[in-house]
């Protein structure tokens, strides 16, 4: 196992002069990503609203089965309102979205996106909004530390080499060691990182804003805020590496490097951080949970906060401004475990009375008590900042996982910095690391002096100032926040009996593939069809997030009705073509979505140009409209997850689920979140329902001629699935 301890990497401040000439050179000076990529195209109208036609299919052809109005006349219907709306007020909206693109720095979308879709949602971040990752334990993890409460130098030795090899990625990106800008995926990954660290989400009634990236310059930007005990703490974690004075055209300047500090030295201040919290008398007041409340209520409480006490505005800026929070938990969650239950044979499907196969390394209740745990649950839900894009949790055990609000960046972006921090081993610095963390009992003088000593080499308190209106407001966020955490119904699914490999081998997308199988489960938990949300990346272009697949077409109902009623089927060969179907068309909507050429965005954007009082035309007044966009699946796919146990967000409807999944070559992971009080969803069930359509589909496969080895008739285009 590698264990080699990367040099620390430097990071100037120097472009700090070139931020005082223009704001914008520093930034294109380091990512030059006009220059290298593409803008945004807004895509042509009349071939966005035949795509949208072509989504209404399937739900016009299951409304006529279930003897609605026959399929023709509906759709007839819907063409006429379609040439109605791009004659009319679309073509109107189309040329105010173009005027919009002429005079937008970046693109035509990110106000609208990212406003309606984001920052102007009133529900509370916790669950609905932010993700959350899963890591797997260090490979060093001592095997006697079982402690399940306190804190434990094992706890603090990860979260320290965790912190430093996140920041160490952040360096390395910013200096272009890794991940140049001479790359397309490099450009995207430049301006993707700058914006996981130095800002937060600030809650504002009507609409949140997001906090400007904090530059170089800031003091404030080169700490990390600690949060221990709900008591919050500011760390720095840069050192100068040297001081000068330059010359350019008779003007002086003020140049300062800054180097990461060790990781040695990082665990020091970060064990004095721990010492200080846990030494403190009285209880902290419990500001974290009120981040996790109703984007409304945080605002109010938060304009409160801020008037009481200049203190407290000092200390909300240095978290807003801080790179990241790390969260040091005193607990290791621990749920009840599950009922008594016999066995099931992994190279069967599991059924009513068989339950699924455990995962084969770790038990599944020891794998979903870790989700939560990292999720929040009701004993760490105070022990958080939900505003901050990227925070690292570690608890007494020394399990880790992060989480961060979804609004500055995809989830992938983090995804790809954690994968860095967790792909090597804590450096051994300090003997033995299963050894408890020795906590003053007293506040003695010494005791005091040793603090301030240590608040001079790098840390100090970041208090807060509260009156007793702020206490209620904690203790009615909290009561509010343990609701939403029990009604919370999220769980892993490990499913091992093949992967990527062998859908690759077959000659299928493996992304296609599994969107298939979930396209099953639904159907058979629920006996209905519903909009499904797939995850794709704009990233080719500039500025890039996302677009939507819509996975549910009239291919992928075709397929789902043959694999659970054999509707129009009578072999397994006849199931098998109509898989290629619905894995071609998804494909043809992927590479759409890639590049451009998605519906979704657009049709927000045009309806985001409708002007008070102007008709919208029935197309968009369609019940239809709506019901197309009522993700009650929303899904997304990340990495292949090697170094990640599983990750998770939150179903966006209570009678949905959010479902997160992690594509490895052997093996799929699918972090699965719906609502108790959805009424019909299950989290367990769907899991059964994945792991049966999964299998079902393979036997389909290697019941056809020529497929077993990787032998059918496929074109290129039905293989590869470019996410870009």
């Amino acid at each position: 196992m590698l264990k080699t301890l990367l040099n620390p990497t430097p990071f100037s401040s120097r472009l700090r002069r070139l931020d005082r000439i223009h704001p914008q050179i520093r930034m294109n000076h380091n990512h030059n990503t006009a220059a290298v990529l593409p803008r945004l195209p807004v895509p042509d109208l009349q071939k966005t609203i035949t795509k949208y036609l072509d989504s209404l299919r399937p739900f016009l052809l299951e409304d006529a089965a279930r003897g609605g109005d026959s399929y023709e006349n509906a759709f007839a219907l819907r063409t006429k309102w379609a040439e109605e709306f791009v004659n009319g007020i679309g073509r109107v909206c189309q040329e105010r979205l173009h005027e919009l693109d002429r005079n937008s720095p970046d693109n035509w979308l990110d106000d609208n996106f990212w406003l309606k879709s984001y920052l102007q949602s009133r529900v509370p971040l916790l669950i609905n909004s932010n993700w959350w990752l899963v890591f797997n334990d260090d490979p060093l993890h001592p095997s006697e530390t079982h402690r399940t409460s306190g804190f434990t130098e094992w706890q603090i030795q990860r979260a320290a080499w965790l912190v430093h090899r996140t920041l160490e990625l952040k360096d390395k990106v910013e200096m272009q060691e890794l991940h140049p800008v001479t790359t397309r995926t490099g450009v995207w990954i430049q301006e993707s990182v700058s914006r996981m660290f130095n800002l937060a989400r600030i809650p504002k009634l009507a609409c949140d804003v997001l906090s400007q990236i904090s530059p170089p310059s800031d003091p404030l930007s080169r700490n990390v805020v600690v949060i221990v005990n709900d008591w919050f703490y500011t760390l720095s974690v840069y050192d100068i590496a040297r001081h000068e004075y330059e010359h350019e055209h008779d003007h002086e300047y003020e140049s300062t490097t800054f180097k990461l500090i060790d990781t040695e030295v990082l665990q020091s201040r970060l064990n004095a951080i721990v010492n200080d919290a846990t030494t403190r008398t009285g209880c902290a007041p419990q500001i974290g949970v009120l981040s996790a409340d109703d984007r409304d209520s945080w605002a109010l409480n938060l304009q409160h906060l801020l008037s009481i006490s200049p203190q407290n505005i000092k200390t909300h800026e240095a978290i807003v401004k801080s790179l990241m929070c790390l969260c040091l938990d005193n607990e290791t969650h621990t749920p009840p475990p599950p009922p008594p239950s016999s066995p099931s044979s992994p190279s069967s499907p599991p059924s009513s009375s068989s339950p699924l196969p455990q995962p084969s390394t770790i038990s599944q209740n020891t794998l979903d008590a870790h989700l939560h745990a990292i999720r929040s649950v009701p004993s760490n839900v105070s022990n958080r900042f939900f505003d901050k894009p990227f925070s690292i949790i570690v608890d007494p055990s020394g399990r880790a996982g992060a989480t961060g609000e979804h609004s500055p960046c995809d989830a992938l972006v983090p995804s790809i910095v954690a994968e860095y921090a967790v792909v090597q081993c804590v450096e051994e610095v300090n003997g033995s690391s299963s050894s408890s963390l020795s906590l003053s009992s007293s506040s003695s003088s010494s005791s005091t002096n040793a603090i301030e000593i240590e608040i001079e080499e790098g840390w100090s308190r970041l208090d807060w100032v509260v009156d007793e209106d702020v206490l209620e407001a904690t203790r009615a966020a909290r009561e509010r926040a343990e609701t939403n955490i029990k009604n919370s119904d999220d769980s892993l699914l490990w499913f091992e009996e093949y992967g990527s490999d062998w859908i690759k081998s077959v000659g299928f997308s493996s992304d296609a593939y599994i969107q298939m199988a979930m396209q099953i489960a639904w159907y058979r938990t629920t006996g209905n069809f519903t909009a499904t949300y797939e995850t794709a990346l704009t990233r080719m272009f500039n500025k890039g997030r996302t677009e939507t697949i819509r996975t549910l077409s009239v291919e992928s109902r075709a397929f789902v009705l043959a694999m659970t009623e054999n509707v129009g089927v009578d072999s397994d060969e006849a199931k098998y073509h109509l898989l290629r179907r619905a894995i071609r068309k998804h494909t043809s909507l992927t590479r759409d979505a890639a590049t451009g050429r998605g519906i979704d965005r657009h049709l927000l954007g045009l309806r985001s140009m409708l002007r008070p009082g102007e008709q919208s035309e029935l197309l968009i007044d369609d019940v239809l409209f709506g019901k197309s966009q009522e993700w009650r699946l929303s899904t997304s796919g990340l990495s292949a997850g090697h170094h990640f146990r599983g990750t998770g967000f939150g179903a966006g409807y209570e009678n949905g689920y959010g479902i997160n999944y992690l594509a490895a070559p052997s093996m799929v992971k699918f972090g699965i979140e719906t609502k108790f009080s959805g009424g019909g969803t299950s989290a367990e069930e769907f899991k059964s329902a994945i792991y049966c359509a999964l299998m079902e589909m393979r036997e389909i496969i290697l019941h056809v001629p020529n497929t077993r080895n990787g032998l059918t008739h496929v074109t290129h285009e039905e293989v590869t699935i470019s996410r870009l």
